[in-house]
């Protein structure tokens, strides 16, 4: 296998295939579909139904974790009658996954990049922190599954974000080495997890999503992923 020869200019697919990468890994939310409004939403109703009033603050508080983590965080902290966690994430998840079937839409890029490595020849995978049925349902839902080789969910691993189980995973199921692998993340945290199993990163920040000063930090940031067709990043 040749060396990698990651592109120092801001990137293009012109140059990314040059570099030797084998695979594309994507992010879910915030990267194939805008679905953060979607999670805030569920969240408040669901977790209103047992008496805790999610603000704002509070949901920029857990999104970094996992479904399964969110409801063992607010139970720590304000337990509640009836509903157990597993019920309460449950219903949150299925409130996700209504919205996404009737508002969802990929972002500006989505299509043309998952077209792009696919011309390019590389294995592509989809590795999120939101459960694999949910995972499954958007991707049906925007018409994107035949684009992928490979799912996998933080349900899968014993860590989710930004843990890097997650990604050595997904490269695991390509059948592609960690070092090969690019990946396209919104959040911090995701990028924090693939920069860590070795992997090259193009950030597409999401709203409240700030990578300045990040550690380890992305090896790119471009303002939505049409900017890598054509027209430079930054």
């Amino acid at each position: 296998m040749r060396a990698m020869q990651i592109p120092e200019a801001a990137p293009s697919f012109a140059g990314l295939g040059q570099a030797g990468f084998g695979a594309a890994i994507f992010d879910m939310d915030g990267l194939l579909i805008d679905s953060e409004p979607f999670w805030k939403r569920a969240e408040r109703e669901s977790f209103a139904e047992v008496g805790i009033d999610i603000t704002a603050e509070m949901s920029r508080v857990t999104a970094p974790m996992t479904t399964a983590q969110v409801a063992a965080h607010w139970y720590a902290h304000r337990p509640w009658q009836g509903p157990s966690q597993r019920e309460l994430e449950s219903r949150v998840v299925a409130r996700v996954a209504a919205l996404v079937s009737a508002h969802g839409q990929a972002l500006p890029g989505v299509r043309e990049t998952l077209s792009a490595c696919r011309a390019l020849g590389w294995r592509v995978a989809l590795a999120s922190n939101s459960p694999l049925s949910l995972c499954h349902h958007t991707l049906d839902a925007l018409g994107l599954r035949p684009a992928f080789d490979a799912i996998v969910s933080a349900e899968q691993v014993v860590r989710g974000k930004p843990a890097p189980d997650i990604y050595y995973f997904a490269a695991q199921r390509l059948g592609v080495p960690a070092g090969r692998c690019l990946v396209f993340e919104d959040s911090v945290s995701g990028t924090h997890a693939a920069r860590q199993a070795g992997m090259t990163v193009i950030a597409v920040p999401s709203e409240d999503q700030c990578f300045d000063g990040a550690q380890p930090a992305p090896n790119w940031v471009v303002p939505t992923l049409v900017a890598l067709h054509g027209a430079a990043g930054r």
